[in-house]
């Protein structure tokens, strides 16, 4: 379990920061009428936030895994 969890903590990292953020917004921007799909219950903010903050965190490390083989090759 925790190799695991040492494998995708930049994942996980980028997902508490996105679930964060969504809340965030929520919180402070939201929908004032309570017609906007996304933005008018918190739960849905919180899991879209979530979704973008994992697929950046994949793809943050993506590169690094990318620049660690690219460094590797050249020694």
């Amino acid at each position: 379990m925790f190799k695991t969890l040492k494998k995708y903590r930049i994942q996980l990292i980028f997902l508490l920061i996105g679930m964060l953020g969504g809340l965030a917004y929520w919180k402070f921007i939201g929908c004032q009428t309570g017609t906007c799909p996304i933005k008018s219950v918190w739960y849905y903010s919180t899991l879209w936030g979530g979704a973008l903050g994992y697929l950046i965190g994949d793809w943050t490390n993506d590169m690094i895994v990318k620049k660690k083989k690219k460094d590797e090759q050249t020694i």
